[in-house]
């Protein structure tokens, strides 16, 4: 039977599809597995193409931890960890009534910051920051910071990254910044330029790779407390690590700060993982999944697989 027919089967005549898996002899279910296996390669082809932004040559490949974390439903969009601290901010943050918008005032000569209501220890995490870039100005700076960074002071500067206490990614220059230095840029363009390198580099090669990338509104924080590195995800993409041996075992916090008025940063918990590896179930769903892809996944319902298994690869969505 060609196996197009899982997409579109036939409209006349006995379904051979179903009299393969799920006949009335129920030891027909024996070699599901394998052709699942082979429905799924016989569709990459038609995979839809990957994303066009100029983050996806940067891409890292996530571990399986991360992977299932972000293909899982997100919580609650109420959780506490979606609320910047109602303590823990610069006098110049005004916060929303449900403590998910931070509101910097147009105050002049001054560095605000907001940290997280609640921090972590353990664990993988992923929040979602939102901040519109034309609401940015000079020193944007998305990060985490330990309980006792300081969230104002005078002046125009970077204040998450600004100290020990934390570490940030000033998203106007794409430069890290933590113990009030400068650790270079990230993500690191040069990886996109490899090919091209030879011993003769032209400047044009130079400036290309020292260009700031534009970030979106949308920015992932990946906190990984187990293994102490921080990443970000852009446009879908993982850039990788940016910041390693972070403190273990010290309660961490999403932090932000502004210098420019009017800014208004968004913060949403999306969900987590224990140290734990995935379990072997939600591996097989990201799997086929991933194979799918977003635009085929309505038609989940034509797999080759019992009606229980469809209705948890669409559930775990």
């Amino acid at each position: 039977m060609c196996l197009e027919n899982y997409l579109h089967p036939p409209t006349t005549g006995k379904d051979s599809t179903t009299q393969l898996f799920f006949s009335d002899n129920t030891q027909q279910f024996e070699p599901m597995g394998l052709s699942l296996s082979v429905w799924l390669y016989s569709r990459s082809d038609n995979s839809p193409l990957s994303s066009s932004s100029g983050f996806t040559p940067l891409a890292v490949p996530t571990c399986s931890r991360l992977a299932v974390t972000l293909n899982s439903s997100p919580v609650a969009p109420g959780d506490g960890r979606s609320q910047w601290s109602s303590v823990h901010h610069s006098p110049h943050f005004l916060l929303s009534a449900c403590k998910q918008e931070a509101t910097r005032s147009p105050v002049e000569r001054s560095s605000d910051g907001v940290r997280a209501e609640m921090g972590v220890k353990s664990g993988l995490h992923v929040w979602e920051v939102l901040w519109r870039p034309n609401h940015r100005g000079s020193h944007a700076v998305l990060g985490i910071s330990r309980q006792n960074c300081p969230l104002q002071a005078s002046g125009y500067n970077v204040l998450v990254g600004g100290d020990s206490h934390s570490w940030g990614w000033e998203l106007k220059t794409n430069q890290l910044w933590h113990a009030g230095q400068s650790l270079g840029l990230y993500p690191e363009k040069k990886k996109c330029h490899e090919d091209l390198r030879s011993q003769s580099s032209t400047s044009s090669d130079t400036k290309m790779a020292q260009t700031p990338l534009p970030i979106p509104e949308r920015v992932l924080l990946v906190l990984d407390a187990d293994a102490g590195t921080l990443g970000f995800i852009v446009d879908g993409s993982f850039l990788g690590v940016a910041f390693e041996d972070l403190p273990r075992g010290v309660e961490l916090f999403p932090a932000v700060s502004s210098v420019r008025g009017g800014a208004s940063i968004r913060l949403r918990y999306l969900n987590g993982a224990t140290r734990d590896p995935p379990a072997l179930m939600a591996l097989c769903g990201l799997s086929i999944r991933q194979h799918l892809g977003e635009q085929r996944l309505n038609q989940m319902h034509n797999l080759p697989l019992p009606t229980r298994l469809q209705h948890y690869l669409l559930s775990s969505h």
